[in-house]
Protein backbone atom coordinates (compact mmCIF):
# COMPACT_ATOMS: atom_id res chain seq x y z
CA UNK A 1 0.00 0.00 0.00
CA UNK A 2 1.45 3.66 -0.77
CA UNK A 3 0.37 6.87 0.68
CA UNK A 4 -0.41 10.46 -1.95
CA UNK A 5 -1.43 12.78 0.62
CA UNK A 6 -3.40 15.56 -1.21
CA UNK A 7 -1.18 18.03 0.36
CA UNK A 8 2.45 18.12 0.16
CA UNK A 9 4.32 15.69 2.58
CA UNK A 10 5.52 17.78 4.84
CA UNK A 11 2.46 20.19 4.88
CA UNK A 12 0.67 17.26 5.78
CA UNK A 13 2.21 15.21 8.54
CA UNK A 14 2.41 18.64 10.50
CA UNK A 15 -1.10 19.38 10.04
CA UNK A 16 -2.16 15.29 10.75
CA UNK A 17 0.18 15.42 14.04
CA UNK A 18 -1.42 18.84 15.11
CA UNK A 19 -4.79 17.57 14.86
CA UNK A 20 -4.36 14.09 15.83
CA UNK A 21 -3.20 15.68 19.15
CA UNK A 22 -5.63 18.22 19.85
CA UNK A 23 -8.06 15.10 19.53
CA UNK A 24 -5.85 13.33 22.18
CA UNK A 25 -5.84 16.23 24.57
CA UNK A 26 -9.98 16.60 24.36
CA UNK A 27 -10.59 12.97 25.16
CA UNK A 28 -7.72 13.48 28.15
CA UNK A 29 -9.66 16.05 29.72
CA UNK A 30 -13.21 14.38 29.45
CA UNK A 31 -14.28 11.54 27.52
CA UNK A 32 -17.92 11.96 26.53
CA UNK A 33 -19.23 10.13 23.56
CA UNK A 34 -19.11 13.26 21.97
CA UNK A 35 -15.43 13.85 22.15
CA UNK A 36 -14.77 10.54 21.19
CA UNK A 37 -16.65 10.40 17.76
CA UNK A 38 -14.48 14.29 17.22
CA UNK A 39 -11.16 12.04 17.86
CA UNK A 40 -12.81 9.15 15.58
CA UNK A 41 -13.62 11.82 12.84
CA UNK A 42 -10.55 13.45 12.87
CA UNK A 43 -8.59 10.17 12.21
CA UNK A 44 -11.07 8.70 9.83
CA UNK A 45 -10.38 12.65 7.94
CA UNK A 46 -6.28 12.49 8.25
CA UNK A 47 -6.52 8.61 6.79
CA UNK A 48 -8.97 10.00 3.96
CA UNK A 49 -6.48 12.75 3.18
CA UNK A 50 -3.49 10.71 3.32
CA UNK A 51 -5.20 9.00 0.23
CA UNK A 52 -4.35 5.28 0.53
CA UNK A 53 -3.86 3.08 -2.14
CA UNK A 54 -2.49 -0.08 -3.94
CA UNK A 55 -0.48 0.47 -6.44
CA UNK A 56 -0.58 -1.19 -10.01
CA UNK A 57 -3.80 -0.86 -11.08
CA UNK A 58 -5.07 0.07 -14.99
CA UNK A 59 -5.48 3.96 -15.25
CA UNK A 60 -5.54 6.19 -18.33
CA UNK A 61 -2.83 7.31 -19.81
CA UNK A 62 -2.78 10.93 -21.22
CA UNK A 63 -0.97 12.43 -23.76
CA UNK A 64 1.20 14.31 -21.00
CA UNK A 65 2.58 10.54 -20.47
CA UNK A 66 3.85 10.22 -24.07
CA UNK A 67 7.24 10.36 -25.35
CA UNK A 68 7.02 11.39 -29.18
CA UNK A 69 10.10 10.80 -31.94
CA UNK A 70 10.50 12.51 -34.98
CA UNK A 71 12.38 11.52 -37.70
CA UNK A 72 13.07 13.69 -40.09
CA UNK A 73 14.39 13.19 -44.01
CA UNK A 74 16.39 16.84 -44.90
CA UNK A 75 17.93 15.35 -47.78
CA UNK A 76 17.87 17.50 -50.75
CA UNK A 77 14.95 15.66 -52.35
CA UNK A 78 12.64 17.49 -49.00
CA UNK A 79 12.95 20.66 -50.56
CA UNK A 80 11.22 19.12 -53.98
CA UNK A 81 8.45 21.97 -54.94
CA UNK A 82 5.48 19.12 -55.06
CA UNK A 83 3.62 19.75 -51.66
CA UNK A 84 0.38 21.23 -51.62
CA UNK A 85 0.58 23.07 -54.98
CA UNK A 86 4.32 23.79 -55.47
CA UNK A 87 5.57 24.33 -51.72
CA UNK A 88 8.55 22.47 -50.35
CA UNK A 89 7.63 19.03 -48.91
CA UNK A 90 9.96 20.20 -45.74
CA UNK A 91 7.49 23.33 -45.44
CA UNK A 92 4.56 20.22 -45.31
CA UNK A 93 6.44 18.08 -42.76
CA UNK A 94 7.30 21.12 -40.66
CA UNK A 95 3.31 22.05 -40.41
CA UNK A 96 2.42 18.76 -39.75
CA UNK A 97 5.27 18.29 -36.78
CA UNK A 98 3.85 21.75 -35.46
CA UNK A 99 1.02 20.29 -35.91
CA UNK A 100 1.13 17.14 -34.20
CA UNK A 101 2.68 18.89 -31.26
CA UNK A 102 0.33 20.75 -30.53
CA UNK A 103 -2.85 17.89 -30.58
CA UNK A 104 -0.58 15.73 -28.27
CA UNK A 105 0.08 19.04 -26.00
CA UNK A 106 1.96 18.16 -22.84
CA UNK A 107 4.01 15.36 -23.97
CA UNK A 108 7.85 14.99 -24.72
CA UNK A 109 9.13 15.81 -28.10
CA UNK A 110 12.42 14.60 -29.53
CA UNK A 111 13.46 15.84 -32.92
CA UNK A 112 15.74 13.38 -35.29
CA UNK A 113 17.07 14.13 -39.05
CA UNK A 114 18.87 12.35 -41.09
CA UNK A 115 20.70 13.12 -44.60
CA UNK A 116 24.04 11.70 -45.27
CA UNK A 117 24.10 11.08 -41.53
CA UNK A 118 21.34 11.40 -38.78
CA UNK A 119 21.07 13.52 -35.77
CA UNK A 120 19.53 14.57 -32.86
CA UNK A 121 18.60 17.97 -33.15
CA UNK A 122 16.15 17.76 -30.05
CA UNK A 123 16.66 15.62 -27.44
CA UNK A 124 13.29 15.01 -25.34
CA UNK A 125 11.48 18.00 -23.77
CA UNK A 126 8.60 19.38 -22.58
CA UNK A 127 9.29 22.30 -24.73
CA UNK A 128 6.81 23.03 -27.80
CA UNK A 129 8.58 26.22 -28.40
CA UNK A 130 11.77 24.47 -28.44
CA UNK A 131 10.62 21.75 -31.03
CA UNK A 132 8.58 24.57 -33.19
CA UNK A 133 11.93 26.21 -33.68
CA UNK A 134 13.88 23.58 -33.81
CA UNK A 135 11.68 22.73 -36.46
CA UNK A 136 11.16 25.76 -38.36
CA UNK A 137 14.96 26.09 -38.94
CA UNK A 138 15.77 22.97 -41.00
CA UNK A 139 16.49 23.20 -44.34
CA UNK A 140 17.47 20.62 -47.01
CA UNK A 141 20.98 19.95 -47.49
CA UNK A 142 22.79 20.77 -50.16
CA UNK A 143 23.59 19.16 -52.95
CA UNK A 144 27.29 19.95 -52.94
CA UNK A 145 27.72 18.03 -49.73
CA UNK A 146 25.27 15.15 -50.58
CA UNK A 147 27.11 11.60 -50.93
CA UNK A 148 23.72 9.94 -51.29
CA UNK A 149 21.75 8.48 -47.98
CA UNK A 150 19.72 5.81 -46.98
CA UNK A 151 15.88 6.08 -45.65
CA UNK A 152 16.57 3.96 -43.09
CA UNK A 153 19.35 5.64 -41.92
CA UNK A 154 18.47 6.88 -38.89
CA UNK A 155 17.68 3.37 -37.64
CA UNK A 156 20.53 2.98 -35.20
CA UNK A 157 19.99 6.29 -33.62
CA UNK A 158 16.46 6.05 -33.23
CA UNK A 159 16.88 2.56 -31.81
CA UNK A 160 19.10 3.98 -28.90
CA UNK A 161 17.05 6.75 -28.11
CA UNK A 162 14.11 4.69 -27.72
CA UNK A 163 15.91 2.15 -25.69
CA UNK A 164 16.95 5.43 -23.57
CA UNK A 165 13.76 6.81 -22.83
CA UNK A 166 12.38 3.10 -22.52
CA UNK A 167 15.03 2.24 -19.52
CA UNK A 168 14.21 5.61 -18.08
CA UNK A 169 10.61 5.68 -18.03
CA UNK A 170 9.28 2.49 -19.16
CA UNK A 171 5.42 3.20 -18.64
CA UNK A 172 5.21 6.20 -20.91
CA UNK A 173 4.82 4.84 -24.87
CA UNK A 174 7.01 5.89 -27.54
CA UNK A 175 5.59 7.09 -30.76
CA UNK A 176 7.31 7.65 -33.39
CA UNK A 177 6.53 9.87 -36.29
CA UNK A 178 8.43 9.18 -39.67
CA UNK A 179 8.23 12.14 -42.44
CA UNK A 180 10.31 11.53 -45.40
CA UNK A 181 9.98 11.01 -49.31
CA UNK A 182 10.83 7.50 -49.53
CA UNK A 183 13.44 7.92 -51.93
CA UNK A 184 16.91 6.18 -51.61
CA UNK A 185 19.87 7.61 -53.27
CA UNK A 186 22.56 5.92 -51.76
CA UNK A 187 23.90 3.21 -53.53
CA UNK A 188 23.11 0.39 -51.29
CA UNK A 189 19.77 -1.06 -50.98
CA UNK A 190 17.98 0.28 -47.31
CA UNK A 191 18.85 -1.72 -44.29
CA UNK A 192 15.31 -2.21 -42.86
CA UNK A 193 14.37 -0.43 -39.64
CA UNK A 194 14.96 -2.96 -36.47
CA UNK A 195 17.07 -1.55 -33.66
CA UNK A 196 14.13 -0.33 -31.05
CA UNK A 197 11.37 -1.11 -33.42
CA UNK A 198 9.73 -3.29 -30.82
CA UNK A 199 9.88 -0.28 -28.42
CA UNK A 200 7.74 1.48 -30.39
CA UNK A 201 4.08 1.99 -29.59
CA UNK A 202 2.36 3.40 -31.91
CA UNK A 203 2.62 6.35 -34.79
CA UNK A 204 2.98 6.83 -38.35
CA UNK A 205 4.88 7.36 -41.61
CA UNK A 206 3.77 10.66 -43.24
CA UNK A 207 4.61 10.81 -46.94
CA UNK A 208 5.41 13.59 -48.94
CA UNK A 209 5.65 14.35 -52.62
CA UNK A 210 4.17 13.64 -55.83
CA UNK A 211 4.25 10.37 -58.60
CA UNK A 212 5.21 12.93 -61.07
CA UNK A 213 7.57 14.82 -59.02
CA UNK A 214 8.83 18.13 -58.24
CA UNK A 215 11.76 19.87 -58.84
CA UNK A 216 14.03 20.87 -56.30
CA UNK A 217 16.50 24.09 -55.33
CA UNK A 218 19.74 23.35 -53.99
CA UNK A 219 20.32 25.27 -50.43
CA UNK A 220 23.48 26.76 -49.55
CA UNK A 221 25.28 25.07 -46.21
CA UNK A 222 23.21 26.35 -43.04
CA UNK A 223 21.07 29.15 -44.71
CA UNK A 224 17.44 28.68 -45.86
CA UNK A 225 17.89 30.85 -48.99
CA UNK A 226 16.84 28.74 -52.37
CA UNK A 227 19.81 28.54 -54.93
CA UNK A 228 19.33 26.93 -58.89
CA UNK A 229 17.30 24.17 -59.55
CA UNK A 230 19.62 20.88 -59.09
CA UNK A 231 20.22 19.41 -62.62
CA UNK A 232 19.92 16.03 -63.64
CA UNK A 233 23.13 14.46 -64.44
CA UNK A 234 21.49 12.29 -66.73
CA UNK A 235 20.73 15.31 -69.08
CA UNK A 236 22.84 16.54 -71.35
CA UNK A 237 20.91 19.52 -71.63
CA UNK A 238 20.83 20.00 -67.55
CA UNK A 239 17.65 19.79 -67.06
CA UNK A 240 15.76 20.38 -63.58
CA UNK A 241 16.04 16.71 -61.66
CA UNK A 242 12.83 15.52 -60.05
CA UNK A 243 12.50 14.09 -57.02
CA UNK A 244 9.75 11.14 -57.26
CA UNK A 245 7.85 9.99 -54.00
CA UNK A 246 8.45 6.18 -53.61
CA UNK A 247 4.94 4.81 -51.49
CA UNK A 248 6.22 1.09 -51.54
CA UNK A 249 9.61 1.78 -49.46
CA UNK A 250 7.37 3.85 -47.02
CA UNK A 251 4.58 1.63 -46.52
CA UNK A 252 8.03 -1.17 -46.12
CA UNK A 253 8.99 1.27 -42.70
CA UNK A 254 5.80 1.63 -41.78
CA UNK A 255 5.73 -1.85 -41.78
CA UNK A 256 9.03 -2.26 -39.92
CA UNK A 257 7.85 -0.02 -37.34
CA UNK A 258 4.50 -1.65 -36.56
CA UNK A 259 2.54 1.93 -37.58
CA UNK A 260 0.49 2.83 -40.67
CA UNK A 261 1.32 4.81 -43.52
CA UNK A 262 -0.24 8.26 -44.31
CA UNK A 263 0.02 9.92 -47.93
CA UNK A 264 -0.56 13.46 -46.85
CA UNK A 265 -0.92 16.07 -49.58
CA UNK A 266 -1.89 19.07 -48.17
CA UNK A 267 -1.57 21.09 -44.99
CA UNK A 268 -4.79 20.52 -43.63
CA UNK A 269 -6.29 17.77 -42.12
CA UNK A 270 -3.49 16.09 -39.60
CA UNK A 271 -6.28 15.10 -37.15
CA UNK A 272 -7.65 12.44 -40.30
CA UNK A 273 -3.98 11.72 -40.52
CA UNK A 274 -3.70 10.99 -36.83
CA UNK A 275 -6.55 9.23 -36.40
CA UNK A 276 -5.71 6.84 -39.16
CA UNK A 277 -2.29 6.23 -37.36
CA UNK A 278 -4.03 4.43 -34.83
CA UNK A 279 -1.05 3.67 -31.64
CA UNK A 280 -1.27 0.61 -30.70
CA UNK A 281 -0.97 1.75 -26.56
CA UNK A 282 -1.43 5.40 -27.21
CA UNK A 283 -4.49 5.49 -29.63
CA UNK A 284 -6.62 7.81 -27.53
CA UNK A 285 -3.97 10.04 -26.38
CA UNK A 286 -3.32 10.92 -29.67
CA UNK A 287 -6.87 11.47 -30.70
CA UNK A 288 -6.70 13.62 -28.10
CA UNK A 289 -8.19 11.41 -24.93
CA UNK A 290 -6.89 8.44 -22.92
CA UNK A 291 -6.69 4.79 -22.69
CA UNK A 292 -6.60 2.50 -19.58
CA UNK A 293 -3.36 1.38 -19.34
CA UNK A 294 -2.65 -1.76 -17.23
CA UNK A 295 -0.21 -1.36 -14.20
CA UNK A 296 -0.13 2.65 -14.93
CA UNK A 297 -1.95 3.75 -12.03
CA UNK A 298 -3.03 2.63 -8.11
CA UNK A 299 -6.40 1.67 -6.63
CA UNK A 300 -7.69 4.32 -4.93
CA UNK A 301 -8.56 3.39 -0.88
CA UNK A 302 -8.86 6.86 0.55
CA UNK A 303 -13.04 6.63 -0.05
CA UNK A 304 -12.92 3.77 2.77
CA UNK A 305 -11.85 6.13 5.73
CA UNK A 306 -14.44 8.91 4.02
CA UNK A 307 -17.02 7.21 4.25
CA UNK A 308 -16.65 6.04 7.79
CA UNK A 309 -16.22 9.81 8.33
CA UNK A 310 -19.28 10.45 7.07
CA UNK A 311 -21.14 7.80 8.84
CA UNK A 312 -19.86 9.04 12.19
CA UNK A 313 -20.14 12.70 11.30
CA UNK A 314 -24.22 11.51 10.69
CA UNK A 315 -24.51 9.91 13.73
CA UNK A 316 -23.17 12.98 15.62
CA UNK A 317 -25.57 14.80 13.51
CA UNK A 318 -28.89 12.42 14.40
CA UNK A 319 -27.23 12.76 18.50
CA UNK A 320 -27.41 16.38 18.12
CA UNK A 321 -30.92 15.95 17.22
CA UNK A 322 -32.04 13.90 20.01
CA UNK A 323 -30.50 16.09 22.19
CA UNK A 324 -32.06 19.13 20.93
CA UNK A 325 -35.39 17.46 21.11
CA UNK A 326 -35.17 16.02 24.30
CA UNK A 327 -34.01 19.64 25.68
CA UNK A 328 -37.25 20.90 24.04
CA UNK A 329 -39.45 18.40 25.93
CA UNK A 330 -37.86 18.96 29.25
CA UNK A 331 -38.22 22.54 28.62
CA UNK A 332 -42.19 21.83 27.79
CA UNK A 333 -42.93 20.48 30.96
CA UNK A 334 -40.95 23.22 32.79
CA UNK A 335 -43.02 25.57 31.11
Amino acid sequence: MTLEPILPPWLFWISAALLAGFAAALLARRRTPARWRYAALVLLVVAAAARPGIPGASAPVAAAELNVFFVVDTTPSAGAEDFDGNRLRLDGMKGDINAIAGRLAGARFSLITFDSTAKVVLPLTTDATALRTAADILSPQTAYVSQGSSVTGANALLGTRLAAAAKAHPERPRLVFYLGDGEQTSANPPEPFAAGTKLVDGGAVLGYGTSSGGKMRDYAFGTNKPGDYITDRSTRDGRPALSVIDEKTLQAIAGQLGVPYVHRQKAAGIDAALADSAPRAAIAAVNGGTEDRQGAGRTELYWLPALAGFGVALGGLLASVRALARLGRVRGRAA
